[in-house]
């Protein structure tokens, strides 16, 4: 076909989004570090769930008007550093295509070459081998080789011919993919994504493959016992079935099932009520959604679910200041209330917020002035975008905190008296003087880094490299110190993780205070997921 409109490029999204959804596991299988925490394909996945949402029911026939749409969702939705790449690369492609109805092959070239700088440009600085490599040089090589009389599909089979040799040479350009022996994931999801693209405009829409998705989710549930999040919700079911599935209410109270528990159902042919505890919200979301729209959606956490989050503040004054913080854990979040934080984002490694999860927190907090703490340096992007949509006279900024000690750290150097700025200095340079360690288990066998990493044993990542890895977790821990301490150094602050016993915990801390008998030591229980131990030196 010489054109696409509207209508083919809304069969082209949900073809890429479902394409993603099928391999979002062995994306995030593509991890350089063998730890539990590969979550590139989660987070692209969503990310473009909330895109495809966004246009699931409209039947534009412009193409702008569904590029705009999708590019919304996208930006809401975005997810880790790979899912904010992904909603700026399509923001600049909706950019290109401003008041078309339908585009040609080079309109095609146009909008995805602005969809690669407007990605450039929204990272600070950009890393060659990575998602952005792919968009760049398979959008480049579609520019240089496109003529007015091509068709579509050839320029699809130019640009995926492209990406996926860019793909392949993504250990070239980066060492530590070539060290590990992957590609790079966020590059590998965006394949996936154009693929499906390609294979709609062959007539072939891709479909999820929901057996693989019960698989998964039985999974999650069985590794994930400690459901934390209450989901409830109105869809309307479909009546016409317009892009969405038959409402069979056994299969899906069978599949549902798999998410959570104290599941209850309610059905009147027009309406299912839904209420769920699980530990995966947006899994449940993206399931049910498959039948119909949304009327209602509340998600509260488990502890307070006697309290609203809808509950309706606009009449109240807004406060001066407020503060948000991610993490995940009952002692973490604790010592984050304890340091003035008014609100706690879940999150973390495996668990990283949306866009909209940042601007929702915004609104909650409701203060003029407000500083995020995304402790997490795939987090701050998403918190960034956040800050760049909220509007009302509301100012927010990001500390690019990325972990929690230095989170906690910057959250205590907080001063309500002084302006943004003063804060914003102070903050800041706290944090440039912790260092942080984290214990963990590896997934797989490897060699990282000069080290030689044994799965299911215990490894130590200090700035962003491993420095060692041991039978036991207390013995990583005392190993990781000792690369982080020195003269210098006079506090050893360890956040005890979820699963880690009293013995070990105990352990530890005689360790270290034998050891290091001149520095202040603060022992306390985190309840992390992941990490067994996160430990700070100030």
């Amino acid at each position: 076909m010489k054109t696409i409109n509207g209508l083919m490029f809304k069969q082209m999204i949900i073809s890429g989004a479902n394409n993603l959804f099928n391999s979002y596991a062995e994306v995030d299988a593509l991890n350089v570090f063998p730890v539990p925490d590969g979550d590139t394909g989660t987070n692209m996945n969503l990310t473009i769930s909330s895109g495809a949402k966004e246009i699931s029911n409209r039947n534009d026939e412009g193409i702008y008007d569904v590029a705009k749409a999708f590019s919304k969702g996208l930006l809401m939705g975005a997810r880790g550093n790979s899912g904010v790449i992904l909603s700026q690369i399509f923001r600049g492609f909706a950019k290109s295509l401003d008041g078309k109805e339908t585009i040609n092959a080079l309109d095609l070239a146009d909008a995805f070459l602005m969809g690669k700088d407007v990605a450039y440009k929204a990272v600070m600085r950009p890393v060659e081998g990575t998602i952005l490599t792919v968009i760049r040089e398979s959008s480049e090589e579609l520019f240089k080789q496109v003529t007015r009389d091509m068709s579509i599909e050839q320029c699809f089979e130019i640009l995926l011919k492209e990406a996926r040799e860019s793909l392949e040479r993504t250990p070239q350009l980066l060492p530590v993919l070539k060290e590990v022996g992957v590609v790079d994931s966020g590059g590998a999801g965006l394949v996936k994504i154009l693929e499906g693209f390609e294979k709609a405009l062959q007539g072939n829409v891709v479909e999820k493959n929901m057996a693989d998705v019960t698989k998964i989710i039985s999974r999650d549930t069985s590794e994930n016992k400690d459901n934390k999040y209450i989901v409830e919700f109105i869809l309307k079911l479909s009546s016409d079935h317009n892009g969405k599935k038959v409402y069979q209410d056994n299969r899906f109270k069978s599949v549902i099932a798999t998410y959570g528990s104290d599941l209850s159902i309610s059905n009147n042919n027009e309406f299912i009520n839904v209420h769920i505890l699980t530990m995966r919200p947006g899994g449940v979301l993206n399931f049910a959604q498959q039948y119909g729209e949304f009327t209602k959606i509340q998600i509260l956490k488990q502890d307070e679910f006697k309290e609203s989050l809808f509950k309706d503040n606009k009449e109240e004054p807004l406060k001066e200041y407020g503060l948000i913080a991610v993490a995940v854990g009952k002692g973490i979040e604790d010592l984050f209330k304890e340091y003035r934080v008014d609100f706690i984002v879940s999150g973390g490694q495996t668990m990283n917020p949306s866009t909209e999860d940042f601007v929702e927190a915004i609104k909650k907090v409701h203060a003029k002035k407000i500083f995020i703490l995304p402790n997490n340096s795939n987090i701050i992007m998403a918190a960034s975008q956040a800050c760049e949509v909220t509007k009302d006279g509301i100012e927010a900024r990001v500390i690019s905190t990325k972990t929690i000690p230095q989170g906690l750290t910057a959250a205590m150097m907080f001063n309500p008296e002084v302006s943004m700025d003063e804060n914003e200095i102070e903050m800041k340079e706290a944090m440039s003087n912790v260092k942080t360690g984290q214990v963990t288990f590896a997934i797989k066998d490897t060699l990282l880094d000069g080290i030689e990493v044994k799965k299911d044993q215990f490894i130590g990542i200090c700035s962003k490299s491993i420095v060692c890895c041991c039978e036991s977790k207390v013995q990583a821990a005392l190993k990781m110190l000792e690369t982080m301490v020195d003269d210098l150094s006079s506090i050893i602050s360890v956040y005890i993780g979820e699963g880690v016993t009293n013995e070990e915990s105990e352990e530890l801390q005689s360790k270290i205070e034998d050891t290091y008998q001149d520095l202040d030591i603060d022992i306390r229980q985190g309840d992390q997921p992941v990490y067994s131990f996160i430990v700070s030196v100030e």
